[in-house]
């Protein structure tokens, strides 16, 4: 796994203890944006972690829960994104944003079977696949997000192709049957 830097810290201790939280809470989210991003290898560094969640009475409960755990405050700030919670920890700064719609995803069920589990600090978490990042990025269309488009895909391509030595140039090679 890729090291997540955020500015000059290590913000794997921090997942590793969000994903312990959302594992004992049963509180299924999936992280994306750069925080995801990074974690797959995008030269990319952010302030916070955002989540995408399903928007229920008890995904809402367990937020609450959640905010408890790390010792924070849920917060519903005023922004255009009508469905987001912003989960914020004064004694170090950890912010978390969940978010229940994301520019250019139809839906959680969507995202959810679309993104990979990663091992951290002892549990897993759900982390958007790079693909419905970009997505994202480019359907939100703020300048930050079209900022690090270019590293995002330069990161997916290279991720998608083959490792030296495989795919179809080395199928040219084989001498054909006759």
């Amino acid at each position: 796994m890729n090291r997540l830097y955020t500015g000059a810290v290590n913000a794997e201790p921090f997942l590793g203890e969000i994903a312990r939280h959302l594992r004992d809470l049963h509180f299924d989210a999936v992280l994306i944006g750069n925080a995801a991003a990074a974690l797959q290898g995008a030269p990319v560094t952010t302030v916070d972690f955002d989540f995408m969640f399903r928007r229920t009475a008890v995904n809402l409960r367990k937020l609450k829960a959640l905010a408890a755990r790390l010792n924070a405050t849920v917060l519903r700030p005023y922004y255009p994104v009508s469905d987001m919670f912003r989960v914020v920890r004064d004694d170090d700064g950890l912010q978390l944003d969940f978010m229940a719609t994301i520019h250019g995803v139809r839906s959680f069920a969507g995202l959810r079977a679309r993104a990979q589990t990663l091992e951290i600090g002892g549990a897993s978490l759900l982390v958007a696949s790079l693909g419905d990042i970009i997505k994202s990025k480019k359907a939100a269309r703020r300048p930050r997000d079209l900022a690090v488009l270019e590293s995002l895909e330069k990161t997916r391509e290279e991720a998608e192709r083959p490792p030296a030595g495989t795919g179809s140039a080395q199928a040219r090679k084989r001498p054909r049957a006759r």
